[in-house]
């Protein structure tokens, strides 16, 4: 049984993890256009990192501390709208 207080701290935990992006790589790529990786970003789109698998880069993310978010929409992937986000975990 989980008591109240480990919830609580389990909750600030992930809060604190910084979010990042997971995004289907090359950008702008037209419909039925193959994705080569996808590219973990963080808010001002600095690339951390490029994986084979979307489930690879999610791994990558969590393991390194942070909150990754995935695109609702592959072509709806502007940062600023948290609509167009859901967390991957």
């Amino acid at each position: 049984m989980t008591n109240a207080a480990s919830v609580v701290e389990g909750n600030l935990a992930e809060s604190n993890m910084a979010n990042v992006y997971v995004e289907a790589s090359p950008k702008g790529r037209r419909e039925g256009a193959p994705i080569t990786n996808f590219v973990v970003e963080d808010h001002t789109g600095s690339a951390l990192g490029a994986f084979k698998t979307q489930r690879e880069a999610i791994d990558w993310a969590k393991s390194n501390g942070h909150s990754p978010l995935v695109a609702r929409v592959r072509h709806l992937n502007d940062k600023a709208s948290p609509d167009h986000w859901r967390s991957a975990s």
